[in-house]
C-alpha cells in the first residue's frame, strides 16, 4: 500500500496526544471509517472519498482530490474526505480550504476533538464511536459494534503503544490544544447507514448546524 497508509495512524497518534483520546480509540474509529484489508490486517487510507454515499480508494491525494473538486463545481456538497472522513457540508467551515481537510493532521484533530466532546457526553468509547457515525440508535449500535471488533482486533503490539504512549487518556476530561481545538462544535448526527460514516453536528435544540462554506484554493 505504501507509506500513505500510514499517515492516518500517524496523525491518530499527534491527535490523541493533543485531544486527550486513547490512541486505540482513533485507530479503531479510521480503521472503520476507511479500512483496507490487506495480508497484514485492516489499514486505513487517507486518499478516501464517501461521495453522496458512495465510498471510493484512490491511489493518491491528487487523484482524490481531482474528484471532489470536479464533483464540487457540478453542486456535490454532501460528501466525506480523509481519515476520519469529515463531512464537507455539515463541517467544511471548520477548514480553511478542501485541501486542509484532506490533511491527515488536522482531519484527525478535528475527529479527536469530536470524539472527546462524545466521550463527556456519553462517558463510553463506544458510545461515543456509534454517535459519532449517527444518532439514530439503530445506525449507532450497529457502527458501534464494528468499532468494538477493529478496537478488540488491534495487535498486543498496538495496545502496548497505547498503554506507553496514552496512559491516562478518557479519564482526563481537559480541554483539547490541537490544532483545531477551538473549533469544536455540538455533538453529532450521522447521515445514514452507509458504511463510510458522515458527522453532522446539531444545534442544541436538535436543527441542523448552518451549511458551510469553504474557499477553494
Amino acid at each position: 500500500m505504501g507509506d500513505a497508509s500510514h499517515l492516518c495512524d500517524r496523525a491518530a497518534r499527534a491527535a490523541a496526544h493533543a485531544q486527550n483520546v486513547p490512541l486505540d480509540v482513533l485507530r479503531a474509529i479510521s480503521r472503520a471509517e476507511t479500512g483496507r484489508g490487506s495480508e497484514s490486517g485492516l489499514h486505513p487510507w487517507p486518499w478516501t472519498v464517501n461521495m453522496e454515499g458512495a465510498g471510493k480508494w484512490f491511489n493518491s491525494e491528487d487523484e482524490a482530490r481531482a474528484y471532489v473538486f470536479k464533483h464540487f463545481k457540478r453542486g456535490a456538497r454532501s460528501f466525506d474526505v480523509g481519515c476520519f472522513q469529515i463531512n464537507y457540508k455539515w463541517h467544511g467551515a471548520a477548514f480553511r480550504s478542501i485541501d486542509d481537510m484532506f490533511d491527515p493532521m488536522m482531519n484527525a484533530d478535528y475527529a479527536a476533538s469530536f470524539l472527546r466532546d462524545l466521550y463527556e457526553e456519553f462517558n463510553d468509547w463506544s458510545a461515543a464511536a456509534g454517535a459519532y457515525h449517527s444518532r439514530t440508535p439503530t445506525y449507532a449500535r450497529s457502527y458501534a459494534a464494528r468499532f468494538d471488533q477493529i478496537r478488540g482486533s488491534m495487535s498486543d503490539v498496538v495496545q502496548f503503544a497505547n498503554r506507553r504512549s496514552d496512559a491516562g487518556n478518557g479519564t482526563n476530561s481537559g480541554s483539547g490544544t490541537g490544532i483545531l481545538a477551538s473549533r469544536r462544535s455540538a455533538p453529532l448526527l450521522g447521515g445514514g447507514a452507509t458504511r463510510l460514516g458522515s458527522l453532522v453536528p446539531v444545534s442544541r435544540d436538535g436543527s441542523p448546524a448552518r451549511t458551510a462554506f469553504v474557499l477553494l484554493n
